[in-house]
């Protein structure tokens, strides 16, 4: 069930630095994943004076594991995976300032809610079994065609 890096390239749209996971470790039909990524100085938010990562990082972390997840279910039905917005971030709380280099963050995200194609998420992040950073987000899901409808095609990847 264990899913790396190389397959999550498949399901996300996240490429290079901007992939901030490094294996999803379990996911659910109940709509819930876990998935961990190993803080490195190739992180895109790692800041070598304090040598880690800004924890506020970490809602970017468990934004991909949403994607992730929604990119499983998507493959699961035989469709393209969808690209998701994060529309808000309702409540975020940290008890940690950074994630330090040598780290693996654990984030576990599970859906609570969807009104049509807004989907919320409840998040947490660990580390080594502690949870250092939960939080709520509220994501919105598109296809890409209607997603270049919208912006004529101008995503970063």
């Amino acid at each position: 069930m264990v899913i790396e890096r190389e397959e999550l390239q498949t399901i996300i749209p996240h490429k290079g630095k901007m992939l901030l996971l490094n294996r999803v470790l379990e996911y659910n039909s109940d709509h819930s994943i876990r998935a961990e990524y190993d803080i490195t100085r190739n992180c895109i938010f790692y800041d070598p004076e304090t040598e880690g990562v800004p924890a506020w990082a970490g809602f970017e972390f468990m934004a991909q594991a949403i994607s992730a997840l929604s990119g499983i279910m998507s493959r699961e039905r035989g469709e393209k995976p969808k690209i998701g917005f994060i529309l808000s971030i309702p409540s975020m709380r940290m008890e940690i300032p950074l994630f330090k280099s040598g780290s693996s963050v654990e984030v576990r995200v599970k859906e609570t809610d969807c009104t049509d194609m807004i989907y919320s998420f409840d998040g947490a992040a660990f580390l080594e079994g502690r949870k250092v950073m939960e939080g709520k987000l509220m994501v919105i899901e598109v296809s890409e065609e209607r997603f270049n409808e919208l912006t004529g095609g101008a995503y970063l990847r």
